[in-house]
């Protein structure tokens, strides 16, 4: 189906910036809308920011004046660039997908998540 690769994470300190990537491979007819969660240990995974295939952004209170989400159509790609760094950014970040799928006969819409990449940043 649709195979989701995420890259750019890391360990930084507070203030430095980290810049995530995420392609989107396999029988992908066309991407309705590309993001990125984020979860913390003990916490819920919640929503980052994320875009759709008209370029619309959403973005969590916390995150909107440090962070941009971007994407690239071509490459079925979207990124997101982290500045400001907080200690309370720190989570795992997974890149999220809702696409329309091509399948053997039939397309057909689904969602799909990377495996995540580890975001630390210290004080």
């Amino acid at each position: 189906q649709v195979q989701l690769v995420e890259s750019g994470g890391g360990s930084v300190q507070a203030g430095a910036s980290l810049r995530l990537s995420c392609r989107a491979s396999g029988t992908i007819f066309s991407i309705n809308t590309m993001g990125w969660y984020r979860q913390a240990p003990g916490k819920q995974r919640e929503l980052v920011a994320s875009i759709n295939s008209g370029g619309s952004t959403n973005y969590s209170d916390s995150v909107k004046v440090r962070f941009t989400i971007s994407r690239h159509k071509v490459a079925r790609a979207v990124y997101l660039q982290m500045n400001s760094l907080e200690p309370e950014d720190t989570a795992v970040y997974y890149c999220h997908v809702w696409a329309v799928v091509a399948g053997p006969q039939f397309n057909y819409e689904d969602d799909f998540w990377g495996q995540g990449t580890q975001v630390t940043v210290s004080s």
